[in-house]
């Protein structure tokens, strides 16, 4: 059957784009056009292969929308075609004929007279899924001109708000959904290659003499329980504020790092740190308190004698060569946050993510208006999503509620997680760090006027003696695991050096 005039129109007048000076040849004159990327004869044989067998839908289900396909009725007739196969109904020209006799887009075309010529068009069923990667690669690359003609566009524009880099974040944004939307090289795996991965990570681990398949955190009681911080993981770091949550973050976040630099790149992982709280030279200041045990706040107030100062600058030397990099913007978007992670991977090989802390992040506009749990729960989803994409673990730090504090026992549970119902279900591991000696300081006995002086004393005496049990001590209790056990973790924590290390349990205070 021969093309009617109009479709003729439509395949010899392909949507063109106006060229700019920049893409002229000197010899090419002003008015010089390009055609928009498509292929319509590909789109009639698909659609004219699924007429004649409905499985080849099968094929291109997956990726393949009415959007993808350049020819507008070209996207009707693929969009009914599958109402009728997801409803277990043929797809046909006959089946078709009734639902486009009133569509004065497919009369356009030629009526329903043009399906019968789709079926015409037909390649195999085995050709149906190349045909389809190629209505959709070209789809994406119109997608592209058009994303680069709004950037463009966006960055002519005189909005004096928007700088230079928000556009970029955008742009990198809008690549980053173009590219895994739809994407077609997901799917099912045979269980056998997913067998062999699983074999590999355990064989990496058995060859580490730390015996772990994630990225050390230092911490040998953490890292037995843990196995360490393993690829595609999201893990919560949570507690009350003065607990010590940045502290053992950073502790972590250096001693992946130094391992990295000391292994070579065998151990350990190029640490990213999002500080949303603090800057990056208070973080940075921190780093060099625990590995030069001068207290950071004689270094603020410089109380330093040339010793320690000398000491400083050997370390600060040293630590050049560790790879950590911090960005320290405030209120950054969970997107923000996902482009400039993709940047620092790509560059430098990112291999573990920080984020202090979660409740500081924030979500797109749209979910914002729908109330802070709605904003948390696209954040803790979008976290998750990054870990997975980057095959990378990201640690990130939450607050408490103030319920805690109104409890006799002060250990954190779940439920006080704030907007637990999100943090808990989308995180791998919650973890919570408790430390006693910050309640017990704050609960020295006090005299009162009509008690005796012996049974004061004696409650002092046992204040004392708890007081010293615990002193140094932080726990981190491991509620929940994915892969493996919940229990508590005990460290030793230096507050003047915001420093955690490993305890000493022949020497532990009480003992």
């Amino acid at each position: 059957m021969l093309c009617s005039a109009p479709m003729a129109a439509l395949i010899t007048e392909p949507p063109v784009i106006e060229r700019t000076d920049a893409d002229r040849t000197p010899s090419e004159g002003s008015g010089a056009f390009r055609t928009v990327p498509h292929n319509i004869e590909a789109e009639k044989a698909l659609l004219g292969a699924i007429f004649v067998n409905n499985r080849a839908y099968e094929r291109i289900s997956e990726f393949l929308r009415p959007e993808h396909f350049a020819l507008a009725p070209h996207g009707r007739i693929f969009e009914a075609c599958a109402r009728l196969i997801e409803r277990g109904q043929i797809a046909d020209p006959i089946t078709l004929k009734r639902l486009f006799e009133q569509d004065e887009i497919l009369a356009d075309i030629g009526g329903p007279a043009y399906l019968a010529e789709l079926a015409v068009s037909a390649v195999t069923v085995i050709n149906s899924s190349e045909y389809g990667r190629l209505i959709y690669d070209l789809h994406l690359k119109r997608e592209l001109i058009g994303l680069g003609e709004d950037m463009v566009n966006r960055a002519f524009g005189g909005e004096i708000e928007e700088r230079a880099n928000q556009q970029i974040e955008v742009a990198e944004q809008r690549l980053y959904d173009l590219a895994t939307t739809g994407n077609y090289e997901g799917g099912f795996v045979p269980f056998r290659q997913s067998v062999l991965k699983a074999i590999d990570m355990a064989e990496r681990a058995h060859k580490r003499e730390g015996q772990l398949a994630g990225v050390t955190t230092g911490l040998v009681d953490l890292d037995k329980i843990l196995g360490g911080l393993h690829p595609s993981d999201l893990i919560i770091l949570a507690g009350r504020p003065s607990m010590g949550k940045t502290a053992l973050a950073t502790n972590i976040a250096y001693n992946a790092a130094y391992s990295y630099a000391r292994s070579k790149g065998e151990e350990g992982a190029v640490v990213g740190f999002f500080s949303l709280e603090m800057s990056s030279e208070q973080l940075a200041a921190r780093i060099l308190s625990e590995q030069t045990d001068i207290s950071s706040d004689r270094m603020r107030k410089g109380e330093l004698s040339n010793e320690e100062f000398e000491r400083l600058v050997v370390a600060s030397q040293m630590l050049h060569e560790i790879p950590i990099f911090i960005d320290d913007t405030p209120a950054l978007t969970i997107a923000a946050l996902r482009t400039r992670a993709r940047r620092v991977k790509r560059q430098h090989g990112l291999g573990l993510i920080v984020i202090d802390y979660l409740q500081l992040l924030s979500g797109s506009g749209a979910n914002r208006n729908d109330g802070r749990v709605q904003e948390v729960s696209e954040i803790t989803r979008g976290l998750k999503t990054l870990a997975k994409e980057l095959e990378v673990p990201v640690l990130a730090l939450s607050q408490l509620s103030r319920q805690v504090e109104a409890r006799e026992n002060k250990r954190p549970q779940l439920a006080d997680l704030r907007e637990s119902g999100s943090i808990e279900q989308d995180a791998d591991v919650v973890a919570f760090i408790f430390r006693e000696e910050y309640y017990l300081e704050r609960e020295e006995p006090i005299q009162r006027p009509d008690e005796k002086e012996d049974r004061f004393m004696e409650k002092r005496e046992r204040w004392s003696q708890r007081l010293h049990e615990v002193r140094n001590i932080a726990e981190v209790i491991i509620a929940k695991q994915r892969h493996g056990p919940i229990g508590t973790v005990r460290l030793m924590f230096q507050g003047a050096y915001t420093r955690f290390g490993n305890l000493d349990r022949d020497h532990e205070p009480g003992r």
